[in-house]
């Protein structure tokens, strides 16, 4: 298959899943009466305005509590896209948009695009509710189309080459250096970024100091070649890389909506540095003096003489140049800015910020390579020269909605792509987590058997006579009739009596512990099971105040790690369906969290129909990691 024809598939698989995440959005939103909405946590009504501003880059911003319905559970996050409603004056005025900058139980902060604060958000009662972000997906679709069209460029040649139609190119070892923080797969990961010409690959398995080895990279290359884009999928990793690279005093800029940056990093935000750039003050008085000018101008009459009309027409011109010279110095200082940066981070839908959206790079880097769709990826790569991607194929996929894209491959990365068909991928083999038992597993089911645990983890152990002995352990609930239950509304799985049994395992734990500090982390696949758990951890151990104990989904665990993972699976049924716990990528993630001991609960019977639980099961015998779940209840 020719690389456009391709890429006109995986076009056209993403406009299915812009089609289902539509439908989706209409049902949960358009096609649901006010009441439900509310019900279902997608909408807050009534919210009171309890005080509003400006922030950084001028854009109005809200602080919002619900009156009704107070710690109601519901699904907003931050960083996700709302908008204002009144239901009296819905066919007088437009809904106004924003993203929430934060969200704690009932109170929330919502930047708004744009530069003004329309009347009515303030002085009426409003709602607020979820609402489709359709800007990603067009910025998707563009850079699907260009790189589609593309014909004699760059741009067609790095098609070519991500794509395997055409061999990438690198220097002749023409950096060849020990790098001493680094190991021998770091190193040749760091010379391969600076003697690639078109592409280079790094895949960093769990624990093997991907970010570490990207921020070496980054500042090696930066003596060469500045500013590099840095991109990410999240704002999350966007902001990780940006604080790595800060702290090994690059001079790093981050650009973006600022509702969506962490406020740690805010000065190093394109906004913080201007408003803390002494020139912007110069435009600021310009920007007040033409707003003086023009108002001092609207206040004439119609029936002024001709005099007074040519006074007033002189006073708008010279409004119009003061905004026009504050723009001319405004973008002067900007571009000063962005030219000075040793590294420019960004999402990879940011990458078509009005800030870079015109610049092109030298070097593009894409971190996290294995959570984006493809489409999202091209956007930087549009403004590459070459490009540098990092991640794990065999981690986190990135969420497709639509069964029919899904089946269609969407959910198949770049990255994905790069590892199974590029020649020169750089495999990080040295992990620094976990244990060697923890390791094996999933060393051997998804790189071949070809990590190995660095001499100072190989054997960690929790320091706990008897239960630090085995690092793995499977509590089996086989035959003991714990049976998944499913919630009605969210469909989603909980299975209380694993619980219980992991609240055993767990209280046995910080006993035999006495107070030693050690992480735990607790973790479920399903949504409703860490809800339950969230629920009742804190009351069935506060016997333990200074325990250190998180709960929650593997998504969200994703690039953290613990001395102690529990695993919880859930599924226990006669059908022996497990649902999405297919998904062994996911599962790859749990695994790996954990640094001394990996502890998971669930059902053999279950378990054991779908071929990866067995090997797991198998292995487990092999390591005597095996236990009953009747031993815990």
């Amino acid at each position: 298959m020719k690389s456009t024809e391709e890429l006109k598939r995986v076009l056209d698989l993403l406009k299915k899943e812009k089609e289902e995440e539509i439908k989706q959005y209409e049902k949960l939103i358009k096609q649901t009466p006010l009441k439900e909405r509310v019900k279902k946590g997608v909408c807050w009504n009534p919210v009171k305005v309890e005080s509003w501003g400006w922030g950084l880059g001028e854009h109005p911003y809200l602080i919002v509590h619900r009156t009704k319905g107070v710690n109601q559970a519901h699904k907003f996050r931050a960083g996700q896209v709302v908008h204002f409603f009144n239901e009296k004056l819905n066919k007088e005025v437009r809904p106004e948009y924003g993203i929430i900058n934060y969200i704690k139980k009932d109170k929330a902060k919502i930047i708004l695009y744009g530069t003004e604060l329309p009347n009515w958000l303030i002085h009426n009662t409003i709602g607020m509710q979820l609402s489709f972000d359709e800007r990603s997906y067009q910025e998707m679709e563009r850079a699907m189309e260009k790189v589609i069209a593309a014909k004699g460029d760059r741009l067609a040649e790095l098609r070519e080459v991500l794509l395997a139609k055409k061999t990438a190119s690198f220097h002749q070892h023409s950096y060849n250096f020990d790098i001493p923080k680094l190991n021998k797969s770091q190193c040749a990961a760091v010379h391969q970024i600076l003697d690639a010409e078109d592409v280079a690959v790094i895949h960093g398995p769990p624990g093997t100091g991907k970010t570490t080895t990207l921020v070496e990279a980054l500042r090696q290359l930066c003596k060469r070649e500045s500013p590099v884009l840095v991109c990410a999928p999240s704002n999350a990793a966007t902001d990780l890389l940006t604080e790595k690279l800060a702290e090994v005093r690059l001079n790093v800029v981050r650009i973006g909506n600022v509702s969506r940056v962490d406020e740690s990093l805010l000065q190093h935000t394109i906004e913080g540095i201007l408003n803390e750039h002494p020139g912007m003050q110069e435009v600021k008085k310009m920007k007040i003096e033409s707003a003086q000018i023009r108002r001092k101008a609207e206040k004439f009459k119609r029936n002024f003489g001709h005099k007074e009309r040519e006074e007033r027409r002189a006073a708008y011109q010279e409004a119009r140049a003061l905004i026009q010279h504050a723009k001319m110095l405004e973008d002067y200082i900007i571009d000063k800015v962005l030219k000075e940066a040793d590294v420019i981070t960004c999402t990879l839908v940011g990458a078509q910020n009005p800030y870079i959206a015109k610049k092109t790079f030298k070097t593009v880097v894409i971190d996290e390579a294995a959570q984006a769709l493809e489409p999202a990826t091209w956007i930087p790569i549009t403004k590459a020269e070459r490009v540098i991607f990092a991640g794990d194929p065999f981690q986190l996929p990135p969420t497709v909605k639509s069964v029919a894209a899904n089946k269609g491959g969407l959910a198949v990365t770049l990255l994905e792509k790069c590892v199974e068909r590029l020649e020169h991928v750089q495999l990080l083999d040295t992990q620094y987590r976990m244990n060697s038992v923890i390791m094996e597993f999933s060393n051997q089911q998804f790189y071949n058997g070809a990590l190995k645990a660095a001499e100072f983890v190989a054997d960690w152990k929790l320091p706990i006579d008897e239960i630090g002995e085995r690092p793995v352990e499977f509590i089996d609930t086989a035959g003991c009739g714990f049976d998944e239950e499913q919630h009605k509304e969210s469909l989603s799985y909980r299975n209380p009596e694993e619980y219980y049994v992991l609240r055993q395992h767990l209280d046995h734990l910080l006993t035999f512990a006495d107070g030693q500090p050690i992480s735990i982390g607790i973790i479920s696949p399903y949504k409703e099971q860490v809800i339950f758990m969230q629920e009742h951890i804190p009351v069935d151990f506060d016997h333990f105040p200074d325990a250190n104990i998180t709960v929650n989904t593997i998504d969200s665990f994703q690039g953290q790690e613990r001395d102690v993972i529990y695993i919880s699976m859930v599924r226990s049924n006669e059908d022996q369906q497990i649902g999405f716990l297919k998904d062994t990528r996911r599962m790859n993630v749990a695994m790996t969290r954990a640094r001394k001991k990996l502890i998971i609960i669930g059902d053999s019977a279950t378990l054991g129909n779908f071929q990866f639980y067995q090997r797991f099961l198998d292995y487990c015998d092999t390591c005597n990691a095996y236990s009953t779940a009747w031993e815990w209840k």
